[in-house]
């Protein structure tokens, strides 16, 4: 969502309202209208009284109830604030207003964001995926909704490139929405016009589709490799219309979705930002720090790329040691410390990677 999309009401009495202020005690014990956005840009509408003092549980059961969710699967979600700079899981104890109008320190305490970004920053309240929430659990789900749900985020999770993977991934996967979305047995013309006017990055990681290299490389070779993969997707939806029933049932195609992307181990992380060293290049040349992506689940820690949209490490809990050391001076970063075996040149060696983030403090929101 938008940076500048709040899910709660502002305080119209206040000109310049900062997020610290708090609405009037009278106003938030009428009932006020709440936004609880989903992945795929759509959203709850709640009406809501006692805003102020309203907890995550509370508010669950009126958005289990609008979205129709069993019983079974309620545990799959949880209440998310998000905003370009942070995203934190709610607890079910916490009370979202407060954290939203507490979101400023929040900020400073865990991003290293500047001030201005900080003060221009706005959190959005989402219901998405429980990062506690097994994946192996999602196997014995059959609901439409709920499946749908958690399709959505998968697919924003592969579009954008926070889930790295290898062409016959993505490019299947692909295929898989195109299905979803426009249904099975439609004809090469009309999949064609489909492509063409929702555009490739509908379908396909972000990246994959704007490529790279300079700016005549790109003007030379766009329009071939648009065209290359425009064919390979249609190739790839063919396969999926003839080995899918006629039609296929509803679930079918979802489920066939999640389990591409369970065979992905970072399925279901939290991710933070971060910063790893960079090899120096030369004796006197101190060596840069490279952006990454750090994946959190219940089996292990992710390592990626966020340039080049790559894993570039990846351990079980069980293949790992890990730390946290807090900064020794202002201005030095908060680091996390794995420590794992590796190999070079054939010999056994005791590796030890550094993670600099104010965020490897965090794993949910705060108390």
């Amino acid at each position: 969502m938008e940076g500048d999309d709040c899910s709660f009401p502002q305080d119209s009495s206040d000109d310049h309202s900062q997020r610290g202020s708090v609405a009037s005690s009278a106003t938030l014990s009428r009932a006020q209208d709440v936004l609880v956005y989903l992945c795929g840009d759509s959203a709850v509408h709640l009406s809501v009284e006692g805003l102020g003092s309203v907890t995550v549980q509370e508010l669950g059961r009126s958005v289990r109830e609008a979205l129709h969710i069993p019983e079974s699967a309620q545990d799959a979600f949880a209440f998310w604030l998000c905003s370009p700079l942070l995203d934190l899981q709610l607890k079910v104890k916490h009370q979202p207003y407060k954290l939203c109008r507490q979101w400023q320190d929040l900020l400073y305490r865990f991003t290293e964001a500047s001030e201005e970004d900080i003060s221009q920053d706005e959190p959005c309240l989402q219901y998405r995926r429980n990062v506690f929430y097994h994946k192996s659990k999602e196997f014995q789900i059959d609901d439409e909704g709920v499946l749908k749900l958690l399709y959505e985020e998968a697919r924003s999770n592969i579009l954008t490139g926070r889930y790295p993977c290898d062409p016959e991934h993505w490019m299947g996967l692909g295929a898989l929405s195109l299905a979803i979305d426009e249904g099975t047995g439609l004809e090469s013309q009309q999949l064609t016009s489909i492509i063409r006017e929702k555009k490739l990055s509908s379908f396909l990681p972000a990246h994959v589709t704007m490529g790279s290299g300079g700016l005549l490389s790109t003007l030379r070779g766009k329009s071939s490799r648009q065209a290359g993969l425009e064919q390979n997707l249609l190739g790839e939806y063919r396969k999926i219309s003839a080995s899918a029933g006629n039609p296929p049932e509803p679930t079918q195609l979802l489920h066939q979705y999640l389990n591409t992307c369970h065979t992905l181990p970072y399925y279901g992380c939290a991710f933070f930002l971060g910063e790893i060293d960079k090899p120096g290049q030369g004796i006197l040349q101190r060596g840069k720090r490279k952006a990454v992506n750090v994946g959190i689940c219940l089996d292990g820690v992710y390592v990626m790329d966020v340039k080049e949209k790559h894993v570039l490490l990846g351990l079980r809990f069980s293949e790992l040691s890990w730390d946290h050391s807090y900064p020794e001076e202002e201005g030095d970063s908060h680091i996390l410390w794995l420590e794992f075996d590796g190999e070079e040149d054939g010999t056994p060696v005791n590796k030890l990677l550094k993670i600099y983030s104010k965020q490897v403090i965090k794993s949910t929101a705060p108390d």
